[in-house]
């Protein structure tokens, strides 16, 4: 039997701010219990909801040196779905409101937290053959258990592997910070290893010392051998790229599911959708606040509102895109900029364009219930699930050609009939625009095309199941 530990900051149900939290709180569950031992550590936030906490039985504690100075370790333990749990109890440095805090304070944290991952394991009586660490908050775990652990027999021989869930975030600081957080010896922060810029990154660290690294699409995995997309890591990429594999994250096809979606206000599937999904729209229109029109083309767009998911091109053409026959519905929170632009053209277009800038998870199901099209022009993405749960509902994605979203939505052709969604290659304004007047043509004046995309759409399999095989295969 394999024997697996997870180690993360983020696991769904328990704390989620982004995609990490479902593949970490999913996977685990979809591979067969007699082939494989798989179980969580992740910090015992204070933040995590109540619920949960009362489950939650104390196993033992024990104090760990780390640097100049020890620090106290309780181990919390819960079983979730069949899946075991750990949570690294710390009230010192795991008290906050939410998982993160300012970045110096957090690269202390999850130095912390690294170590103690490793640390717990022999008391727990788990020798896993694999650690599998997750973005920068667990980037020493490989560190350490090349370097500070390697002399212990219990730690001989344990594989690790690092993934990479967005690049972008390194856990970055100064040498001497890091240095005194981690306790690490002066030898491993050289340009070779942990040092960047004259900085110190806990993910460089990760990468450098992982056995594997992964990372959530194919193209993802080739963008950040580049220098535009490798944040000054694509030289370290290159090197290691025959240790590199990419896997593309899939989504909970029981949470996502049209055909028993408790959102929507009229349930459909494969066959029946064309009566029933024009209720949804109905109803997405009436909630939103838009006039009620069936033979309107919807466009939503469900997302974080920053820099990386191609905002400012949406800025750019906006007024060309509310023209006769649309509807933009926006979801989502983010940068004031962004937040204050939705409003404007909500104000300028009062009947095109609904912005709802807080989240909600139930107008986002009734969102993927109710356009026609959603819309991802990301700047990168280096997997990216909503064009994954647009795909299941039949509305069809209209992204930019990069990462996850390149590999997930095949660009309609209009001749050999064939195709899930819409897509563009350049980070450019007009592209879009030229793509959304595209699909918008194909929706008014080819029914039957645009009718067979949807079909091909909820046809496709983002499941974790397929994801899950890739994993099982790089584990053996």
């Amino acid at each position: 039997m394999k024997k697996i530990a997870y180690i993360a900051s983020e696991c769904v149900p328990f704390i989620k701010t982004g995609g990490l939290a479902d593949v970490v709180g999913t996977l685990p569950k979809i591979f067969d219990k007699k082939e494989y031992d798989v179980r969580i550590i992740i910090p015992n936030y204070m933040c995590i909801p109540s619920k949960y906490k009362e489950k939650m039985r104390f196993i033992t504690n024990f104090q760990m040196d780390i640097g100049n100075r020890s620090q106290y370790v309780g181990i919390m333990y819960m079983e979730y779905e069949g899946v075991p749990v750990y949570f690294i109890d710390n009230e010192y440095y795991f008290n906050g409101l939410t998982p993160y805090t300012e970045a110096k304070w957090d690269i202390e944290r999850f130095c912390y937290f690294s170590k103690a991952a490793l640390s717990i394991l022999p008391v727990i009586g788990f020798r896993p053959d694999i650690v599998h660490c997750h973005d920068w908050q667990a980037g020493m775990v490989p560190v350490y258990l090349k370097t500070l652990f390697a002399g212990n027999p219990f730690f001989g021989g344990i594989k690790s592997i690092m993934t990479i869930h967005n690049l972008q975030f390194q856990g970055k600081w100064g040498i001497e910070h890091v240095r005194y957080c981690s306790g690490l010896p002066d030898y491993l922060f050289t340009a070779d290893k942990l040092e960047i810029h004259r900085d110190a990154s806990m993910l460089k660290g990760g990468l450098v010392y992982a056995d594997v690294i992964t990372t959530v699409s194919n193209t993802y995995a080739y963008e950040i051998q580049t220098p535009y997309y490798g944040e000054g890591l694509d030289g370290l990429l290159r090197a290691r790229n025959q240790s590199l594999v990419g896997i593309v994250n899939g989504i909970d096809y029981d949470v996502y599911n049209p055909e028993k979606d408790k959102n929507l206000a009229k349930p459909y599937n494969v066959k029946n959708f064309k009566r029933n999904k024009a209720a949804n729209k109905l109803a997405l229109q009436k909630e939103v606040g838009l006039p009620e029109d069936k033979n309107q083309f919807v466009l939503g767009i469900i997302s974080r509102l920053t820099d990386q998911k191609g905002l400012d091109l949406v800025d750019a053409v906006m007024n060309e895109i509310c023209q006769d026959g649309v509807q933009f519905v926006v979801l989502g929170t983010g940068d004031h900029h962004y937040e204050e632009m939705f409003k404007y053209y909500q104000n300028f277009h009062p009947a095109k364009v609904s912005a709802n800038i807080y989240f909600s998870d139930a107008l986002s199901h009734k969102m993927y219930g109710g356009c026609d099209a959603i819309l991802v022009p990301s700047r990168f993405e280096p997997c990216g699930l909503t064009q994954l749960m647009a795909l299941r509902y039949g509305s069809l994605p209209i992204v930019r050609e990069t990462g996850g979203l390149k590999d997930t939505v095949i660009p309609y052709n209009e001749y050999e009939q064939t195709g899930t969604g819409f897509s563009f290659a350049n980070y450019n304004a007009q592209e879009l625009l030229n793509t959304i007047n595209y699909a918008k043509e194909v929706f008014y004046n080819q029914k039957k095309s645009w009718e067979d995309m949807q079909v091909r759409a909820m046809s496709q399999n983002y499941s974790w199941a397929s994801s899950a095989k890739q994993y099982e295969d790089l584990y053996r």
